[in-house]
């Protein structure tokens, strides 16, 4: 699934994984607002938090601040739609809680398939969203890792900072949105 909108995002074909900075709660972030960077320090995506009085809603911009996924929660699980829809046509994923404990979070993401009402599972997000550590599988393949910033055994920077390393053939966008999910769920 292609978000075009994202010029990191074509280059989803590349041989060798990119890592990527996730900052939480920086100065010049609203609450709830994430920013990801590349290795160079330049703006990927940014996720906006819109709170409302029966929940909140994150949408995933691009670098430009287009609107590539917004995610919803509903009754414990959630959903990924392109854009700012909440149309039944734009849905891209649902995601469902299968574990949830003190240590331990296991989330499985369902991609809409070809024909519309198709859900299949794709994706396992395992980890520990205190230690901000999530292993993302497809499969028995590893699509992507989030873990805390260490440099020889010591971690580097505070807990709101981490990286997430994206191995190659995956979409960008949909993978930062699921990790999103894991971290900031809200449920």
């Amino acid at each position: 699934m292609s978000m075009n909108s994202s010029a990191l995002v074509s280059q989803v074909n590349l041989q060798i994984p990119i890592d990527l900075i996730i900052s939480k709660g920086n100065l010049g972030l609203t609450r709830g607002d994430i920013s990801i960077m590349d290795a160079n320090g330049n703006l990927v995506f940014k996720v906006s938090t819109r709170f409302s009085s029966s929940n909140s809603t994150r949408v995933l911009l691009d670098a430009l601040k287009n609107p590539l996924i917004s995610i919803y929660s509903n009754q414990g699980g959630w959903q990924g739609f392109r854009g700012e829809s909440r149309e039944w046509k734009d849905l891209i994923f649902r995601v469902e809680r299968t574990l949830h404990s003190r240590l331990r979070t296991e989330l499985e993401a369902f991609l809409v398939g070809e024909n519309l009402g198709e859900l299949r599972s794709d994706f396992r997000l395992k980890g520990s969203p205190f230690q901000r550590s999530c292993t993302i599988y497809k499969g028995n393949s590893i699509a992507a890792q989030a873990n805390p910033m260490y440099r020889l055994g010591k971690v580097l920077v505070a807990r709101h900072k981490f990286r997430l390393t994206i191995y190659p053939g995956f979409d960008h966008a949909v993978i930062v949105a699921l990790l999103v999910i894991f971290f900031d769920g809200g449920n």
